[in-house]
C-alpha cells in the first residue's frame, strides 16, 4: 500500500513530531473508553500511532495495546518508549491482526491519511463484535497569545491541498462503510504548559513543512521561532481533542 506522499514525510521529522505534538492526559482515555464501553485491561489497537503519543496514553490506562506504524523512522520511537513486542509494521488498509482481535480501535490524527473505505473494511474485520472505534482530532488554541493571527497566518499561507482540511468529514466515509453505528463526536479539554519554545517542532512536524525544500523549511521555522519570542505567551494554554465515535454493529 502506497502512502500518501504528505504523510510519506513523517519519516524525516520523527524527532520533532516527538518533541513537537501534545501528550494526551488521562481525561481524553478516559472519555473515549466511558464512550465506547471499554473496561480496562481490554485489548487495543492503536491503528497508524506514529511515535506512540497515544499508545503510550492507552497504556498508562491499563489497557493491552497493540501499536501498529507503516514508517519505520516513526516505529523506532515508538518501540523505544512501549517496547518491540507491542509494534507491528503495517497499514490500515492491510491490518496485521488476526480477525475479531480487539475490543476498540484508536486513531490518532491520521485517519485522514487512510483509504478510508479499505481501512474502514480492515478496522471492521480485527474488531470484535460491538467494537468501538475512536478517531481523535487535536486542535491547539492559541488565542491567549500575543502572536496566535500571525503564526496562524504563516501557517496556512504555506498549506498546499490536503486531506484533513479539503477532504470530506470522517462521517460520510463511516455511514457509506456501513456496518458501523451512526458516528458522532465529543470533545475534550484540557489545559497544558504552553511551551512556546517547542514552537518550531510542532511545525517541523506538520506534514506539508516535512514536505518543504531545506531551505524554506529553515526560512519558515526561523520565522516562527522570532514571531513567538517577539509575543507574550501565557503559561497555560487549552488544548482541545475530538473524538469521531462510531461502533461495529
Amino acid at each position: 500500500m502506497t502512502l500518501h506522499p504528505l504523510a510519506s514525510h513523517f519519516s524525516s521529522v520523527a524527532s520533532e513530531y516527538e518533541r513537537g505534538r501534545r501528550e494526551y492526559p488521562p481525561a481524553v482515555v478516559g472519555a473515549l473508553a466511558a464512550e465506547l464501553g471499554v473496561p480496562p485491561g481490554a485489548p487495543l489497537l492503536d491503528l497508524a500511532a506514529g511515535t506512540g503519543k497515544l499508545t503510550r496514553a492507552l497504556l498508562a490506562q491499563g489497557y493491552d495495546v497493540v501499536a501498529v506504524e507503516p514508517l519505520e523512522a516513526l516505529r523506532e520511537v515508538l518501540a523505544g518508549s512501549v517496547g518491540q513486542d507491542r509494534v507491528r509494521a503495517g497499514v490500515a488498509e492491510a491490518i496485521p491482526l488476526p480477525d475479531a482481535a480487539v475490543a476498540a480501535v484508536t486513531v490518532a490524527d491520521a485517519f485522514h491519511w487512510f483509504d478510508q473505505a479499505a481501512a474502514l473494511a480492515e478496522i471492521r474485520r480485527v474488531l470484535r463484535p460491538g467494537g468501538g472505534l475512536a478517531l481523535l482530532s487535536t486542535v491547539p488554541d492559541w488565542s491567549g497569545c500575543s502572536w496566535a493571527h500571525e503564526i496562524g497566518t504563516l501557517i496556512m499561507s504555506r498549506r498546499p491541498e490536503h486531506p484533513h482540511f479539503d477532504g470530506p468529514p470522517w462521517r460520510y466515509a463511516v455511514r457509506a462503510a456501513g456496518d458501523f453505528s451512526e458516528p458522532r463526536e465529543i470533545r475534550v479539554t484540557t489545559t497544558q504548559p504552553a511551551q512556546p519554545e517547542r514552537m518550531a517542532d510542532f511545525l517541523a512536524s506538520m506534514s506539508w513543512v516535512a514536505a518543504m525544500g531545506e531551505a524554506e523549511r529553515a526560512e519558515m521555522l526561523a520565522q516562527a521561532t522570532a514571531i513567538v519570542a517577539a509575543g507574550e505567551t501565557p503559561p497555560e494554554l487549552p488544548v482541545h481533542v475530538v473524538i469521531g465515535l462510531t461502533a461495529r454493529t
